[in-house]
């Protein structure tokens, strides 16, 4: 049974079927928001999600959403509608600690495009969700906050960067959760956490800063929820130079035939960890039962190599020993040792290194392009493997092998390519298996159809975990 059709408690209603329902006074934005409210109080004491909670905030923007649909002023699908945002994606008058205990909590004075669209669009804002320090880490580690867990077992992690959005939206703390992706942070959570993530084109979502690379996007229980999201994310904001022209998208048109449409199969990813097997059936068989509905498979070679990843590990390293070398040493003792491990070579490299580094960026966009030009998009493993320990930094915790884990994720980050995990399937103890679909640059919506037609005959999956 889809994950849309699994539960009815208020907290876990869909974000596409609460409009219809307050439209016709069936359900109130407060009911909704104090069930989703009451789920958080519930659950996250285990789960340590969340930061920033704010329940009377949340319930006055209720409120003020619930008299916006009694006079037939509503802002739009979303209002009312609970959300959460990562920690990094700034709210006015909200500090961000990035997950790192060395940083200052000085309140934000303007809230991120991302933030804005929502607001404009009345969602109701319940929390601000965790990350590991920096967003360095795919994982629920943090210096600053306790450590988040997967809800499907808690001694398992959630992944990260976007460790509370992934461990929310699978615990149900509302519909939405937004987080930020640079090497696989949305996709990774997801796919552990066992729910749809979705790293948009880059400049799709206007994003405050942009980076390289770096993009927002939506956490969601269906792919409905996540298109829903991306008809308001997707609006534009001049404050990202980055940022595409805005475009003319039916974002909730997501019917289409499968039949002829050339879905390439990369299990392979040419470096990092090895594919586990029960990783590799769960893809087969997606790609398999999309094949029986007319899709045509191909086999995919690699599409990065090991130059490419230890090349962009030597320029993030540079990157972030930079951030560091700037504190003082009081605050510089307050990073997490696992990340100051990682960057303190740093200091001792080369500007030549470096240089060489940056230029990986370069050679790994081309590289992901060239290897799926020729198909229509591209079915592959989120990550090789299952959730890792909860306590761990990676799945290896090593710091001089940091990234085996994102060799299906990263490529897409860098070509700007969309990409989505969807779930799967459970490995035999129980844990989720993503499914990662990629399409060509600008079709994100392509992608978002793509996966809605997998959600739609994948087998049943397990229902949603509770404490």
């Amino acid at each position: 049974m889809p994950p849309d059709q699994r539960e009815s408690a208020l907290h876990a209603i869909p974000a596409a079927e609460l409009a219809p329902l307050y439209r016709r006074r069936q359900l109130s934005p407060v009911e909704v928001t104090q069930a989703v409210l009451e789920r958080i109080d519930t659950c996250d004491r285990r789960v340590a999600a969340t930061w920033g909670l704010d329940p009377e905030s949340a319930l006055a923007q209720a409120r003020a959403s619930e008299a916006r649909w009694a006079r037939r002023a509503a802002l739009g699908p979303l209002d009312g509608v609970p959300v959460t945002l990562k920690e990094n994606i700034a709210s006015r008058g909200v500090p961000q600690p990035l997950g790192c205990a060395a940083s200052l909590l000085t309140p934000a004075r303007e809230d991120a495009p991302p933030t804005a669209r929502l607001r404009e669009a009345g969602a109701v804002f319940v929390a601000r969700t965790t990350m590991p320090d920096w967003g360095m880490l795919s994982s629920g580690l943090s210096s600053f906050h306790r450590l988040t867990r997967n809800p499907w077992d808690l001694r398992r992690n959630p992944g990260g960067s976007s460790a509370g959005a992934g461990a929310a939206a699978a615990m149900g703390y509302g519909p939405i959760h937004l987080g930020t992706d640079i090497g696989g942070s949305i996709r990774l959570p997801a796919g552990w956490c066992g729910v749809v993530g979705f790293k948009p084109s880059l400049g799709r979502i206007p994003i405050k800063p942009p980076y390289i690379g770096r993009v927002a996007g939506p956490l969601t229980r269906t792919v409905t929820d996540c298109a829903l999201a991306m008809s308001v994310l997707s609006r534009p904001d001049w404050r990202d130079a980055s940022s595409l022209p805005p475009a003319d998208i039916d974002w909730l048109d997501l019917q289409r035939p499968l039949k002829g449409l050339r879905l390439g199969v990369l299990l392979d990813a040419g470096w990092g960890d090895p594919l586990q097997p029960e990783v590799r059936d769960a893809v087969m068989l997606a790609a398999l039962m999309l094949a029986a509905e007319g899709a045509e498979l191909v086999e995919l070679k690699p599409i990065s190599t090991r130059a490419m990843v230890d090349g962009l590990d030597r320029f993030w390293r540079m990157r972030s020993w930079l951030d560091y070398a700037a504190l003082p040493p009081e605050r510089q003792a307050k990073v997490l040792p696992y990340i100051r491990r990682w960057i303190e070579r740093g200091a001792q490299m080369s500007g030549e290194e470096v240089f060489r580094g940056f230029s990986q960026i370069a050679a790994l966009r081309d590289a992901a392009i060239a290897g799926t030009h020729a198909v229509d998009y591209v079915l592959s493993p989120v990550s090789p493997d299952v959730a890792f320990g909860a306590a761990q930094a990676s799945p290896l915790n090593d710091p001089e092998r940091p990234f085996e884990h994102i060799a299906y994720t990263l490529p897409y980050n860098m070509s700007e390519q969309p990409a989505i995990s969807v779930p799967a399937g459970h490995d035999r103890r129980g844990l989720p298996i993503g499914l990662q679909i990629a399409g060509r640059r600008h079709d994100d919506i392509g992608v978002l159809r793509l996966a809605r037609a997998w959600e739609q005959l994948r087998p049943a999956l397990r229902d949603w975990p509770e404490p």
